[in-house]
């Protein structure tokens, strides 16, 4: 490979410290492969004695700077792996000149090799104080020099070698002790948006609890204040006929007159004949407060992480009679498959019927001949099935890609906390490993299709809440 006999520096503008410092980051892809000499001397026919030495050489590179002051400015530029260097030049003292090679960054580790004509131990010894790596005498036995830039070029390469790895060390360690803090600020992140969640699902089942309560005052009120009522006419009746037995008691022998007095006071007949109308009454209200109770049992399970073999029917219709007094003016029909009894979580899957329901009856809330229908049947390989239908105002194409997303609804400020159809997915799918899925169309009306397995095997059930 042919060798300039001089590098044209003409173009060669001068260099800020600014610029050495960055030119000082090598990285791994620049680090040369082959020796790289830079000749700084102002004798050309010298620059070409060397160059010449050096031909024999094809994968050494050459480079050759006249003029002392644009030394340093050119070897930025060239970036060496070894500079061959005068030490007697015009206007320039050479030792200064390897001390100012030393002193700027981006040329402090490239070794310097001084070229003299001087021989003197003294010579040598201020050269290697001043920072020069090696000594040399013009013009050096090929073999020498060749021998010597090759073992400089390799130690500085490898000492490139070493700064790269360093500097990788360093930013690996940087950026583990970067990733460690972001890690911890996401692990606190995520126990935050756990508590969160934790506190959103809370509020979310007190809500389901609020429509629950509400709709378990009302039905027991009913009962309650016809009972209350009739707690009056029995109070009446039965102290009539103790006042019947007091006045036989004491006119045992003369009191029929007496008798007859009172069964005209109290209407004795009637009292008969409606006491057993009362007791009933009260017996039926009674029934319905335990109906309402054993129900109420069976659905408010919000918080037990247990999982039960139970009748899905006798949920769904606990949930019913909970929503009572919102379903009075709507047509529910209910129609049952025989299923026998299923493993599941009941608490969580009858919070997710009131989800449902709840919203099926806000949907048919403003339709004429409002309607619910519910059904349940058993699927192939071992699975459950329970659709939830109403004809109620149906759900826009952009509403529907959003339903299950935590915080969205369509109700207004204080009606919705947008969660109820994103828990009820959470614990269809990841707590019973089943699948919830719907079906709408504006102004037809909405089917929600629950399918969840009838039974699992001991780990299948993610119990935590």
């Amino acid at each position: 490979m042919a060798q300039p006999l001089i590098s044209d520096i003409s173009s060669v503008s001068s260099v800020t410290q600014a610029d050495a410092a960055a030119t000082a980051s090598v990285t791994a892809q620049n680090i040369p492969q082959s020796p790289v000499v830079l000749l700084i001397d102002d004798q050309p026919i010298v620059a070409e004695s060397i160059r010449r030495l050096l031909l024999g050489e094809p994968d050494i590179q050459f480079h050759y700077c006249s003029d002392p002051q644009q030394a340093i400015p050119f070897a930025i530029k060239v970036s060496p792996t070894v500079i061959l260097q005068d030490l007697v030049m015009p206007d320039t003292d050479g030792l200064m000149l390897v001390k100012f090679f030393r002193n700027t960054p981006a040329t402090k580790d490239i070794p310097v090799i001084v070229l003299s004509n001087r021989d003197e131990a003294m010579v040598k010894a201020e050269s290697f104080s001043q920072g020069a790596n090696d000594y040399l005498v013009k013009l050096p036995d090929p073999v020498e020099l060749i021998a010597r830039v090759r073992y400089h070029s390799t130690a500085y390469c490898n000492l490139l070698k070493r700064h790269e790895a360093d500097l990788t060390l360093a930013y690996n360690k940087e950026l583990e002790r970067r990733v460690e803090a972001r890690t911890a600020e996401l692990k606190h992140a995520l126990e935050n948006l756990k508590q969160t969640q934790s506190k959103l699902i809370h509020n979310e089942k007190m809500s389901s609890l609020g429509q629950l309560v509400a709709g378990i005052a009302h039905e027991i009120n009913n009962p309650v204040n016809f009972i209350h009522g009739n707690v009056e006419y029995v109070e009446r009746y039965v102290t009539g006929l103790y006042e019947v037995l007091e006045i036989y008691e004491q006119n045992f022998d003369n009191s029929i007159a007496a008798l007859l007095d009172k069964y005209a006071e109290i209407d004795f007949e009637f009292v008969r004949a409606d006491l057993p109308k009362v007791i009933k009454s009260l017996k039926i209200g009674t029934e319905r407060i335990q109906n309402l109770v054993s129900g109420l049992k069976a659905f408010s399970r919000f918080d037990e992480a247990e999982v039960k073999l139970v009748d899905i029917h006798q949920g769904i219709n606990s949930t019913l009679m909970i929503l009572g007094p919102k379903l009075k003016d709507i047509n529910v029909t209910c129609e049952y498959d025989e299923l026998s009894k299923i493993e599941c979580l009941p608490g969580p899957l009858n919070q997710v019927f009131m989800n449902i329901i709840a919203n099926a009856i806000d949907a048919v809330e403003h339709v004429d001949n409002p309607s619910i229908l519910i059904r349940t049947k058993g699927l192939p390989h071992d699975l459950i099935q329970v659709t939830i239908s109403d004809n109620g105002v149906g759900i826009s194409k952009e509403t529907q890609t959003k339903l299950f997303d935590a915080f969205f609804t369509t109700k207004s400020v204080g009606k919705g906390t947008g969660l109820g159809l994103s828990i009820s997915h959470q614990i269809i799918v990841e707590k019973h490993g089943g699948n919830i899925s719907f079906e709408s169309e504006v102004g037809q009306g909405t089917t929600f299709t629950i399918e969840i397995p009838a039974h699992h095997s001991d780990s299948a059930l993610d119990l935590s809440m």
